[in-house]
This record gives structure tokens, C-alpha cells and sequence, in this order.
């Protein structure tokens, strides 16, 4: 068994070290889900919001916030005349359509929406709609009637005259009992049968209307919607993935980049070796969170060009010292004599003979590193400068941010981010310095 096989199988005598690893699995799991669950193309349109999400709740709390707090919010419920019996009667040049969408309402709360949305395919005039609410009591509300072009969305939420007439807005007047819904009275949800019926009128025997009646509901699956009716399921899940990403290849980058360069330092010393370290105490100096700030501002905040920078200016940075110091005993060493003795060129010792003796350091600094560079990834967002098309952990917070999230009691938006953050943190910090232990000589009697 190598020496390298030993240190990991010591590994399993950390509890921080296996919870590390449990906390890292179920990550990479969850960003392996990611593209199962949403391709990368699709998750990227749909993020840039518009009408792929107008069926969806805005800023609707998870739907395990109703366990937890006891409630019964209502679900947003999507009814289609595709799936509903119509009745025709024909006239010359054309005919008269209705359509009757039933549902059933036993929440304790009001919808949040109410919207209807019109598709119709016509050659001829475009046809009329009118709009009949029914409700368990018997009532019957008209909420009008319009013609209707290609695509159309009629708003039963903003019906000004039906507000009047309901004396509250018109999604919670048309679910609320009858006495209930008198001057200064509290409204009080009507459950049972609702019915919007649709009496159409078409021209033209090729003419066709399909309607969505969307009740929006004030919860909504797993992580709940956003501003923009987003479910913020898809930028948890691709966070993941794309979190990972950056501190993966920003550690690897920085951490092997700054190992050879400190070792080719120590090896062929002299001017080359002093160039480096103005270089470096040069870089230690510079301040890498606002270079990236003034990068994103006033060149790109794509999250590409922000890890080549982040690598360019991690280079030049205090591991080049700390390596430095552990490789110089290493250049006196028998074995380095011995090689050289046989021939071997400087770049052969230096990556067959010293590199290798302090990859058992390198490798803990290596995990710990991910999360750090996560955790900028996610502040550069925050501050408005992340990627404008990627959904990341850190424009979720940033959106948050924006629209006031905590001000106004949606904390969900902001604790799923973070608690995601924490957990990536706490699992590689955890593994880490479990690593740390098993492989620095000077803390293994720790």
C-alpha cells in the first residue's frame, strides 16, 4: 500500500473527515442531478424569465413552509379547455362556443392571481370571449367579454370595474362568502365548486380558442418563485454545478501554477528566483476583490474572464513563500544530488523529484481552497457583478438583495443560497483540515 493509500485510508478515523466527504457527495449528487432535471439550454432560457414562467406564482413561499407553520395555503391550479367538454352551435359563418371549467377550492387562504390566458387560430375575424365566475353560493359574476387576438392573457386580477363592484381586489372577492365581503368586514374564503365559463364566438369554419384558467397559489414547490415567477429550484440545483466549477478549476489552476513556479525558483535560483519573489510580494499588496470589482464594472462580469483573473492574480500570492521555504532543503538532498549526478535535466527534477515532496501539503490546501473561491464567485454576484446569464447561488442572494427579500418576509429567497453556501464551506473546511492532519507531519501527534 503507497503512502498516499495509507493517508486516505487514515482519513476514515476523522468524524469531520467522513462528514466532509457525506456533505461533498451529496452535493456532487444534487449538480449531477441538475442536468437530469433541467438540460443546460433550457435552464438558461428559462432563468431569463419571461413567458416560460407565467404560469407560476410571484414570490410564493416553499410548499413545506405550509407544514411546518400548520397552514393550508392554496397551490397554484392550471385548468385547460383542451381537457373540458364544449358545447357548438353553428351560424352562417361561423359558430357560438361554451365552455364550462370546473374546479374545486378548500384552501384557507386566497389565491394570490387570477389570470386567463387566450390562444386562438383564425383567418377570418378574430373571435369574441366572454367571461362568466361562478361560485359555490350560486353567485355569478361577468368579468366581461373582448376580443381576442393570436396569443392574449385577459387579468382578472386587475378587472377595475369587478374590484369596484367586489369592494376588494377581485381574486380574493370572487373566493369570498357573501357576507364577508361588506364594508369593513374581514373576507372569509368560500370553498367548495368554483366555474368560469367561456361563451365564445368564432368566425370562420377553421377557427379554433383554447383557454388557461391559472389560479395562483401563495406556495409553490421546493424552493418557491422569485420576482420574475421563477422557481428558484433551477438556480439552486445548477449553483451546484457551476459553484463547484469555479472553485475546482480555480484551485487547481492557482494551487499547480504556483507549485512549479516556486519550485522552478528554488531550482535555478539567481535573478529568476528574486523576479519571483518582487513579483509576489508585488501581488500580496494588490487588492483582488476590487480589481474584480472594477473588471466587472468596467470591462465583463463574465464568470470566465473572472476565474482567469482570479488564477493570474492567485498565482503571484503567499503559497509561492510558504512552498518556497519547504522546497529549499528539498534542493540539498541526496537524491537531488543523485539525479543530477545521472544527467537529469533541471524541468525533469523539478517535476519528477521536488514537486512530488510536498504534494502531501499541497493537497489539504487544495480542498480548502475550493470554498474560498466559491465564496468569491458568490460575493462578486451579491455585488451585482456576476454572470448575466449563468444562475448561480450568488445572483439568487443578489435578486434578493435588490427586491428587498427580508424587508418583506420572503426569507426563503435568501436562507436556501445560504445555507447551500455554509454546507460547501463547512464540507471541504471539514475535509480539509481532517487532510491536513493526516498529511502534515507537524499535526499527525495533534
Amino acid at each position: 500500500m503507497t503512502s498516499f493509500s495509507r493517508a486516505f485510508a487514515e482519513l476514515r478515523r476523522y468524524p469531520s473527515a467522513v462528514a466532509g466527504l457525506l456533505l461533498i457527495a451529496l452535493l456532487l449528487l444534487a449538480g449531477l442531478f441538475a442536468p437530469l432535471f433541467i438540460p443546460y439550454g433550457e435552464a438558461l432560457a428559462k432563468w431569463r424569465g419571461g413567458d416560460a414562467w407565467r404560469m407560476y406564482p410571484v414570490n410564493a413561499a416553499p410548499a413545506w413552509t405550509d407544514w411546518l407553520a400548520g397552514n393550508n395555503n392554496p397551490r397554484t391550479q392550471i385548468l385547460s379547455t383542451r381537457d373540458a367538454p364544449r358545447t357548438q352551435a353553428h351560424f352562417a359563418g361561423g359558430r357560438q362556443e361554451h365552455i364550462a371549467l370546473h374546479f374545486d377550492y378548500e384552501a384557507d387562504g386566497f389565491p394570490s392571481e387570477l389570470n386567463v390566458f387566450l390562444q386562438t387560430d383564425h383567418s377570418a375575424r378574430a373571435p369574441f370571449v366572454r367571461l362568466t365566475w361562478l361560485t359555490p353560493s350560486g353567485e355569478r359574476f361577468l368579468l366581461g367579454g373582448q376580443r381576442v387576438s393570436a396569443a392574449d392573457r385577459i387579468s382578472i386580477s386587475q378587472h377595475q370595474l369587478l374590484s369596484q363592484r367586489l369592494g376588494q381586489a377581485p381574486h380574493v372577492g370572487l373566493f369570498a362568502q357573501p357576507a364577508s365581503r361588506n364594508p369593513g368586514a374581514t373576507p372569509v374564503v368560500q370553498k367548495g365548486r368554483y366555474t368560469l365559463a367561456i361563451d365564445a364566438i368564432l368566425f370562420g369554419d377553421e377557427a379554433t380558442l383554447e383557454a388557461d384558467l391559472v389560479v395562483y397559489g401563495r406556495v409553490h414547490g421546493i424552493a418557491g418563485t422569485d420576482h420574475q415567477r421563477r422557481d428558484l429550484l433551477v438556480a439552486l440545483l445548477w449553483g451546484i454545478p457551476i459553484a463547484l466549477a469555479f472553485g475546482l478549476l480555480a484551485a487547481v489552476g492557482t494551487t499547480l501554477t504556483t507549485l512549479f513556479i516556486a519550485a522552478a525558483g528554488v531550482w535555478y535560483g539567481g535573478w529568476r528566483d528574486a523576479l519571483i519573489q518582487r513579483l509576489t510580494e508585488i501581488n500580496m499588496i494588490l487588492p483582488l476583490l476590487p480589481i474584480l470589482v472594477m473588471i466587472g464594472a468596467l470591462y465583463s462580469t463574465s464568470i470566465w474572464l473572472m476565474l482567469g483573473v482570479v488564477v493570474l492574480l492567485s498565482i503571484f500570492g503567499g503559497g509561492i513563500k510558504m512552498y518556497r521555504a519547504m522546497l529549499l532543503p528539498i534542493k540539498q538532498a541526496p537524491y537531488i544530488e543523485a539525479a543530477r549526478a545521472y544527467g537529469a535535466g533541471g524541468f525533469r527534477i523539478v517535476i519528477r523529484y521536488m514537486i512530488p515532496r510536498v504534494l502531501p501539503v499541497l493537497i489539504p490546501t487544495f480542498v480548502t481552497l475550493i470554498p474560498t473561491f466559491v465564496f468569491l464567485e458568490a460575493s462578486l454576484a451579491v455585488l451585482g457583478l456576476g454572470d448575466p446569464v449563468l444562475p448561480t447561488w450568488g445572483k439568487i442572494l443578489n435578486d434578493a438583495q435588490t427586491q428587498s427579500a427580508l424587508y418583506n418576509g420572503y426569507y426563503y429567497w435568501v436562507l436556501a443560497p445560504a445555507v447551500l453556501l455554509m454546507l460547501t464551506g463547512l464540507g471541504f473546511a471539514m475535509l480539509g483540515f481532517a487532510m491536513d492532519r493526516v498529511f502534515n507531519p507537524r499535526l499527525r501527534s495533534l
